[in-house]
């Protein structure tokens, strides 16, 4: 009998939709900003960023009512990436970044409830374990948006002509997620330091919890594994 009738339906979804997101999200950190910067392309850059919002939805709508929570929450992000060719206003793109960081985070606590509920390390456990990092890096990038939005100046930005503001804060997002910390973009005023330096701290959690589980789970894995 195949090994996915013995599972419950949505650890099976999970196990399916995990490849094209961790997929989609590195290709917009890796690629996306080639197109930009190279092609001058923007509607790819932003075409890519939907992609990443599509296939999160489906990562996590096992169940239809989190199908229609992902999808309520999206749908403000995807509407403020497109409604800048047609007319930009504030409240759009403000409402679109904050609830794209409603919408990452609740993605990021439905796959932890899913690696949580495992007792066993395999590659999609990993690979989970990997797009919840990311997808931490991304709705920081949402919210650091939407505090330069409402506060213009609260981070110091070089200025570079033709890169886009959601590039900017993406980057700096991982950068602070990872400490490295270049000091090329700098938050200005109190509140961008204090949610940098929130970012940074549970970056770090993250990593040390999600690394001290997944050996704990390794280890009692391989115990009952001599024991048979």
């Amino acid at each position: 009998m195949n090994e996915k009738t013995h599972l419950p339906f949505g650890q099976i979804c999970f196990r399916e939709r995990f490849l094209g997101l961790l997929i989609f999200i590195i290709i917009l950190i890796v690629v996306g900003p080639l197109i930009e910067e190279f092609v001058h392309l923007r509607m790819i850059y932003d075409l890519l960023w939907s992609a990443v919002l599509v296939s999160a939805i489906y990562a996590v709508s096992h169940k239809k009512h989190h199908l229609l929570i992902a999808v309520l929450l999206a749908l403000p992000m995807l509407a403020s990436i497109w409604s800048q060719y047609f007319v930009m206003r504030l409240p759009v793109e403000a409402i679109g970044g904050l609830c794209g960081a409603a919408f990452f985070t609740f993605a990021i606590i439905q796959i932890l409830i899913f690696i949580y509920s495992q007792k066993e390390v395999t590659r999609n456990l990993i690979a989970g374990a990997a797009i919840v990092y990311l997808l931490i890096a991304l709705a920081w990038s949402s919210i650091f948006a939407v505090v330069e939005l409402l506060h213009p100046g609260s981070f110091s930005i070089p200025e570079l002509e033709g890169i886009s503001n959601s590039r900017h804060f993406l980057y700096y997002s991982f950068v602070t997620l990872t400490t490295l910390g270049y000091g090329d973009i700098t938050p200005v005023t109190s509140l961008a330091r204090s949610l940098s330096i929130l970012e940074a701290v549970i970056g770090q959690l993250y990593l040390v919890v999600q690394v001290a589980w997944l050996v704990g789970v390794h280890v009692s894995q391989s115990m009952l594994k001599k024991s048979d």
